[in-house]
């Protein structure tokens, strides 16, 4: 691939740390030996094409030049008229300024078409196009010893790893957010290092100074609840309080109904082909959730579904109410419907 060579950029993934530095390289491009840029930092909902070509048209006389950080370009590019005179902007960077773009992905959601072509202007002008992923579960603590060497920072391998627990990257599930776990990690770090300046961060001083955040997922709760896994499914609970009321009953119901039709079908003798045909699931789901259907029965399935719509009208005055009353409902279902008799 060809070295960038136009004074654009676009910076984009699921890996907050990486994303916002990603302009730093292309600001050290254009500055080379001279001064370093001034940075203007936009919003895609906050600007205009207009004000973005006035600040990247003017060329400095004195000191370096200038690089319009854009975040989130989305709304920038919501219609073609609009992407039409974004993408005009282009041509307006006078020399020694720059134009980049972030845009966050959380890995939840299909990404808009008027972004990829965004993204492929830039690519297509010349410009340094760049994709950063969160570290992996098994990646993180590796990442974690780099940033540490990169600023001088001891740690060892063992307090990597517990660092890396504590800020989530553990969690398997695909659906979470990922995004802030490298800067919180990172955050983390530096707040350990004014703990052991010139010394090497042990386990016991990630025990001591990082409190866990580890992130909801929605597809963890609902198997926990699946499985009847009572305790398990209540804290997960607690990690979703930032899924809308109204969402997290239709998630409930949706999974609740799949198990009632899978139970209906094994208790008819229907093989497992005839299920993924029938319910149109591929294997792997359909093999999870049979699973999870045993360990019901057809009265405790139907009480589980009645009890959402207490639930439901429960969470419909959740607005503005407390958190506390939220969840106090869903612990309440958990407790009356998902725990097994005798269970936890």
């Amino acid at each position: 691939m060809m070295p960038p060579t136009a004074p654009l950029g676009y910076y984009w993934g699921n890996d907050a740390y990486g994303v916002n530095r990603g302009p730093d390289a292309l600001a050290a491009r254009l500055a080379g030996d001279g001064p370093p840029l001034d940075r203007v930092r936009l919003t895609g909902s906050g600007t205009s094409a207009g004000e973005i070509a006035e600040k990247v048209a003017t060329a400095t006389l004195f000191g370096g030049g200038t690089l319009v950080v854009v975040v989130d370009p989305a709304p920038l590019v919501a219609a073609k008229p609009l992407a039409s005179l974004l993408m005009e902007t282009f041509e307006a960077v006078a020399t020694g300024n720059g134009l980049a773009f972030i845009d966050m992905v959380d890995g939840t959601a299909r990404r808009p078409a008027s972004l990829k072509a965004l993204r492929d202007a830039v690519a297509d002008a010349g410009g340094d196009v760049r994709q950063f992923f969160a570290p992996t579960r098994d990646g993180m603590s590796r990442w974690i010893g780099d940033r540490a060497r990169e600023r001088g920072i001891g740690i060892s391998p063992a307090a990597a790893a517990l660092l890396a627990e504590r800020v989530g990257a553990n969690v398997r599930e695909d659906d979470i957010d990922r995004r802030r776990q490298s800067e919180l990690a990172v955050a983390e770090l530096e707040k350990l290092a004014l703990y052991r300046p010139g010394g090497q961060i042990e386990p016991e001083d990630v025990k001591a100074l990082v409190a866990e955040a580890v992130p909801g997922s929605n597809w963890a709760f609902l198997d926990a609840v699946g499985m009847r896994r009572a305790a398990e499914a209540a804290e997960l609970a607690d990690r979703l309080g930032d899924v809308p009321a109204q969402l997290f009953v239709v998630r409930l119901y949706g999974r609740i109904r799949q198990l009632i039709d899978i139970a209906d079908l094994l208790a008819a003798g229907t093989s497992g082909p005839d299920i993924m045909r029938t319910l149109k699931l591929k294997e792997y789901p359909a093999r999870k959730l049979a699973e999870q259907a045993r360990t019901w029965t057809m009265p405790d399935l139907e009480a589980a579904l009645v009890g959402l719509l207490d639930l439901d009208a429960s969470l419909k005055g959740h607005a503005g109410g407390s958190d506390l009353r939220r969840r106090a409902a869903v612990s309440l279902w958990i407790a009356e419907n998902v725990r097994r008799p005798g269970g936890r």
